[in-house]
């Protein structure tokens, strides 16, 4: 072996090294489980081939013209008056104009079809929904950092970990208790972000049985990197199982544990609850869990009614405590209004404590 030759072999090392990477890897994205997810992939596919129509003719032309008119070829035909071609101005234009329409259309039809907001027609290819199935409802709150789930419907709750049967439509509501997050599912469909005082919807099915991952897609502070959590695709047997175990394993998320658990944390350890307060995940959208505060919607209530002015106003409260339970104390509290009075309730007794009076 030559020493010339020597350092150009050594060269495809890493090379190599980045191909063994490469073959380690899963696309998930381009291989999913859930029918969603399936088709986001082939919209991936076909938008890419149209422009690859004119990415790769461009690119062979570039070299075959640097080639061929290059300094050294005498032979290359030079014709400096040339300045017009009717056919090449038809090629040029027409062929980005007809793929822009063609990816516009696509675009358009699939925008509405894979809306999340919009509940599904059908749970795979030519497999229609049937008529009586029902989707299975799932409350997903963002914490700092890790994920809550509450099924209303069977009364339970988990915390890094989720479970739906195979083939059966899902409906996700999604939100967060401080900052914003994304909820995404590679496998089940694309990502849905989750804000505070907000909520987002996702429809989606799995289509496969088996274990897939799930995390925040945006970055949300120190924990961010482990905000996991394992999607587990089961048959309605197991799903029903599953159920059963998660009652019997027993404890209550109650909203003074829920306020315990939204407490910043790391790499938290699966939980599971066998009773959820059925007004939890309307407090946490509301942001409200707190006795001392008023929801957002009866604010926005008040609102539109035309406000009720300072003499409705029973009294302030202080986020002070807040700010303790989520490792702020070092700035400074502020003041809100607390309660007004109401018809219903004249003294505005729904404020149970840090009241501070006008």
């Amino acid at each position: 072996m030559s020493s010339s030759k020597l350092p150009r072999r050594l060269l495809l090392l890493p090379l190599l090294a980045l191909f063994a990477l490469l073959g380690g890897c899963n696309a998930v994205v381009m291989s999913p489980s859930g029918d969603i997810a399936v088709q986001q992939r082939d919209l991936i596919v076909i938008s890419t081939v149209l422009m690859l129509i004119i990415i790769i003719p461009v690119i062979i032309l570039t070299l075959v013209f640097a080639w061929r008119y290059r300094a050294s070829n005498t032979n290359a035909h030079y014709d400096p008056e040339w300045h017009h071609s009717t056919v090449v101005e038809l090629v040029v234009w027409s062929a980005p104009l007809l793929i822009i329409i063609a990816l516009g259309a696509i675009t358009w039809v699939t925008t509405h079809r894979l809306d999340p907001y919009r509940p599904l027609d059908r749970i795979a290819e030519g497999h229609e929904l049937p008529t009586n199935v029902k989707p299975l409802t799932v409350e997903v709150v963002a914490l700092d950092w890790k994920w809550l789930f509450i099924y209303p419907e069977q009364g339970v709750a988990t915390v890094n970990e989720l479970v739906a049967p195979v083939n059966r439509p899902i409906q996700f509501k999604i939100t967060s208790s401080t900052m914003m997050n994304s909820f995404f599912i590679p496998a089940l469909a694309g990502q849905v972000y989750a804000m505070p005082g907000m909520e987002t919807k996702l429809h989606a099915v799995i289509n496969k049985a088996g274990v897939y991952e799930g995390f925040s897609a945006n970055y949300s502070g120190a924990g961010f990197s482990d905000m996991r959590f394992k999607f587990y695709g089961m048959t309605n047997t197991d799903f029903d199982n599953w159920i059963q175990q998660t009652r019997d394993g027993g404890g209550e998320l109650t909203r003074p544990v829920y306020l315990k658990l939204e407490q910043p944390s790391e790499k938290d350890p699966v939980r599971r609850y066998a009773k959820v307060d059925a007004t939890l995940y309307d407090a946490i959208v509301n942001r409200c869990v707190e006795s001392n505060r008023m929801c957002l919607k009866d604010m926005m209530a008040i609102d539109e009614k035309g406000g009720l002015g300072t003499s409705g106003t029973y009294n302030l409260a202080t986020n002070a405590s807040t700010r303790v339970r989520l490792g702020l104390a070092d700035t400074s509290a502020r003041n809100y209004v607390g309660a007004v009075c109401t018809p219903a309730n004249p003294t505005g007794a729904a404020v149970l404590d840090n009241r501070v009076p006008l």
